[in-house]
């Protein structure tokens, strides 16, 4: 394994290797405005929830690695604290990526990127019409991690308005992944988006107390066939029942097909002698 000490490398490698491993990372949208009322729009990957209750957001502007200036974003809310951040979807994600071109301050974004301004109903900065979500913002802190090129600032977010678009809802009235196609940023120039085979489901761990890999039969849990996610799917089960398994290698594989198309309980039958 190759093992990099960070301060023996330059803050470009170290964010070749955050950016390439931490990774599909949520888009932020983010609209401002300035004291003047300029707005410009411009996209975040250094992005998450981290509260529900207070409801809070936080993206991170980096200082240019060249030359450690900021960016407009950050120079508009520290003059106006308030931002609007609106998702990224694949119908969009092109507009996304060309609004992050450095234009010169003052220049609008939502023009050049040619996307469609909504105004807010509680803050300044407009919100972008083509999002399929756009959280309206108050912002409660700015935490400076440096004044190197590639040091980043903490925009601490407080939502006070949600807007989704209803195209993006179920039947339940909530917003449907299907649906909504978001994009996650990966490394360098690739991006990946949430539709087709590229979506899958696990059963949350936390409305099952499922037994464990370590309580498994040794005749499966030392299977040369399963990896340790079939393990997983296969110890995510609150009882075992019976008390003899197949121990041969065209049973577990037929296991695994069943485990590929998630059904637990189907490999579990055949597994049973």
């Amino acid at each position: 394994m190759k093992t990099i000490d960070t301060s023996q490398v330059t803050p470009a490698e170290s964010i070749q290797y955050l950016q390439n491993a931490v990774a599909p990372r949520p888009i932020a949208l983010v609209s401002t405005v300035d004291s003047q009322g300029n707005v410009n729009l411009s996209p975040f990957s250094f992005y998450n929830v981290f509260s529900s209750n207070p409801p809070i957001l936080v993206f991170s502007p980096s200082r240019r690695v060249r030359n450690t200036t900021t960016k407009h974003t950050l120079e508009n809310i520290e003059e106006v604290r308030e931002c609007v951040i609106n998702t990224v979807s694949y119908d969009i994600v092109h507009q996304s990526s060309l609004s992050s071109t450095e234009y010169e301050k003052g220049v609008n974004e939502f023009q050049k990127a040619g996307l469609t301004e909504v105004p807010s109903m509680k803050v300044s900065p407009p919100r972008v019409k083509e999002s399929k979500a756009s959280f309206e913002c108050k912002v409660r802190d700015l935490i400076h991690l440096g004044d190197g090129g590639g040091a980043g600032t903490l925009v601490v977010c407080e939502v006070l308005m949600i807007h989704v678009d209803e195209s993006v809802l179920n039947e339940r009235g909530l917003i449907d992944t299907r649906k909504i196609d978001l994009v996650g940023r990966m490394g360098e120039s690739w991006y990946t988006h949430s539709n087709g085979d590229s979506l899958f489901e696990i059963p949350k761990p936390l409305a099952t107390k499922g037994i464990g890999v370590d309580a498994l039969p040794d005749e499966i849990r030392l299977s040369k066939v399963f990896t340790g996610n079939d393990l997983a799917m296969l110890g995510n089960v609150e009882i075992l029942s019976g008390d003899f398994f197949k121990n041969d290698e065209n049973t577990h594989r037929h296991a695994k097909d069943l485990l590929r198309d998630g059904d637990v309980e189907g490999a579990w039958n055949i597994l049973r002698k």
